[in-house]
């Protein structure tokens, strides 16, 4: 089997629970997605149930061709949608994949819930699929996801100049980050240490 035909199944801890997306879970990834702050600095701006659709179909279509698993999170505490995140530019061969597409709604982030769904994704990728190298990359200008990325134990390794084209015309220079098998029990022991996150109560 493939990493990604390996990876197409449920990760779950008392925190969140990951699936693969199925078509079924447009609606309930419609609504935690529609909130134009979470793509500020995304390759691509979602404003309309139109973006999103496409968004949605291109994800599914990666999925069904071995490019991408793309997950759908659920916060366990509540059982509610919270966002999605994909394993994506899959290098077998290599024995490297990158965790991306990664997106929360608004009343899902600084609740831990990126924490723990990433912890699990390099659990997988590292005990399952058996990869040397799992790599992320966020714009440079995206201080909170970088230092997201720093809270997990990731490595900064530099930005790519120019890297991609941005909605409105910039070209984004994108920085990479990376965790590596020899680093892992590390940042699995810091992960699982880590004091625990204070939840939000939710708005009425």
């Amino acid at each position: 089997m493939t990493w990604a035909q390996i990876a197409r199944t449920t990760l779950e801890n008392d925190h969140v629970l990951l699936r693969p997306i199925v078509p079924e879970d447009r609606e309930a990834l419609r609504e935690p997605a529609m909130s134009p702050e979470i793509w500020r600095y995304f390759v691509m701006l979602i404003e309309t149930d139109a973006e999103f659709d496409a968004f949605f179909d291109a994800a599914l279509a990666d999925q069904d061709a071995g490019r991408r698993v793309v997950y759908h999170i659920i916060d366990k505490p509540t059982g509610r949608t919270a966002g999605s995140m994909s394993f994506c530019n899959i290098a077998e061969a290599d024995g490297r994949l990158e965790i991306g597409w990664s997106w929360l709604g608004t009343k899902f982030q600084g609740q831990g819930i990126n924490r723990w769904a990433k912890f699990l994704m390099l659990e997988q990728a590292f005990t399952k699929l058996g990869a040397e190298r799992v790599e992320f990359k966020t714009d440079v200008l995206n201080l909170q996801a970088r230092q997201g990325l720093r809270n997990i134990g990731a490595t900064e390794e530099g930005t790519l100049r120019s890297f991609n084209p941005m909605p409105g015309g910039r070209r984004r220079d994108a920085v990479y980050y990376s965790v590596l098998r020899g680093e892992w029990a590390e940042v699995r022991k810091q992960l699982l240490t880590r004091p625990k996150v204070t939840r939000r109560p939710e708005s009425a």
